[in-house]
């Protein structure tokens, strides 16, 4: 019997319907189940073919948990060692590399130094231009934790003042300064096992509640063209870093979709924020591959999905624009609406 377990924490649809689906489908030889966590013993192997992590962001004992358990067998979804490495600079400079679209994003040394670093820890780092970031990057701009998540430590930004006021708030943490997009459209996009798209209309500005609850602006002949390429670069940005399960988010502006933030790799899925269609998708997508994942399981071996920036690493090749695989679901669609006129909005992930 192949176990599937789920790790989560303060959430509370999503979970118990993850569960209750897989188990309703009544395959002979698969079980899904909360996971049960006993004592920790280093090469130790758990009693789960597949595991769905939903918290380990948050608890550290849990990152380690499942590090033990992907090495002894598990298929962590998604790849704890990968997701410990990643951070949004690195996304931008991987989305260059394969010909996604992203806002300028230039990379701001914390402003207070380090527990247990001086001066002489920093004799690498010039000094900041900042008249010419301002000037590449321009305004308004966002300024965020290199690292973070939650819409934690975000600014918006409209002047110099502005900046040096909120970057002496930041203490330590590193931090993004990017190029606001001023959109047409935004959309959130699901990508599940690297292969189902589920396109989202998606307000950022809206309260958390009413983030889902909008309509895509492109419409016709230009909005069947702009869910292909969105979709297209959902596919890019997932395979290049691996992701089993993860949102990416697009700001569209004259036509053309800027990935802002794609490392969700615990996305919200409560049905009181993304509402009832997208959380049935998502609840049926995401059972479907835990089956698939634990059907193609192999006790004792590697059960990880690794992205082809690292596999492409390990075989001494550079990051290439590889085609995508074609997607398995049918993406969402802008319905036959004229696109209404006036001011354009601006993206804050």
């Amino acid at each position: 019997m192949k176990k599937i377990g789920i790790l989560f924490g303060q959430e509370n649809t999503f979970p118990q319907a993850f569960i209750d689906r897989i188990n309703e489908k009544k395959q002979s030889d698969i079980v899904a189940e909360f996971v049960s966590i006993p004592q920790v013993e280093q090469a130790v192997a758990t009693d789960y073919a597949v595991i769905i992590d939903r918290i380990s962001q948050d608890v550290p004992f849990y990152r380690a948990y499942l590090k033990n358990a992907a090495i002894t067998g598990t298929a962590v979804i998604n790849n704890p060692f990968w997701w410990s490495a990643d951070e949004k600079f690195f996304n931008n400079a991987v989305a260059v590399q394969v010909g996604v679209p992203v806002p300028k994003t230039v990379l701001l040394p914390s402003k207070d130094r380090p527990d247990d670093t001086n001066e002489k820890s920093f004799r690498n780092l010039q000094m900041m231009n900042w008249d010419a970031i301002f000037q590449h990057i321009g305004f308004p701009a966002f300024m965020k934790p290199h690292a973070g998540g939650g819409w934690k430590h975000v600014y918006k930004l409209n002047n110099a003042e502005e900046f040096f006021r909120a970057y002496d708030e930041t203490n330590q943490l590193v931090m993004l300064y990017q190029e606001a997009i001023e959109f047409d459209d935004y959309f959130r996009c699901y990508c599940i096992g690297g292969k189902d798209v589920r396109i989202m209309p998606y307000e950022p500005r809206n309260p958390h509640h009413l983030r889902y609850a909008t309509e895509p602006k492109t419409t016709g002949p230009a909005g069947k063209k702009l869910m292909a390429t969105v979709t297209d670069y959902v596919l890019k940005l997932n395979m290049a870093l691996g992701y089993d399960f993860n949102t990416v988010e697009f700001a569209v502006r004259d036509g053309i979709p800027y990935a802002i933030d794609f490392g969700n790799p615990a996305p919200d899925a409560d049905i009181y924020s993304v509402g009832q269609e997208n959380f049935d998708w998502v609840v049926e997508t995401a059972a479907n591959y835990a089956i698939e994942r634990a059907r193609a399981h192999k006790p004792g071996q590697s059960n990880l999905t690794w992205g082809t920036f690292i596999r492409n690493s390990t075989q001494g090749q550079g990051l290439t624009t590889a085609s995508a695989p074609a997607p398995t679901a049918q993406p969402e669609t802008a319905p036959e609406a004229a696109k209404p006129k006036g001011k354009k909005k601006t993206s804050a992930s």
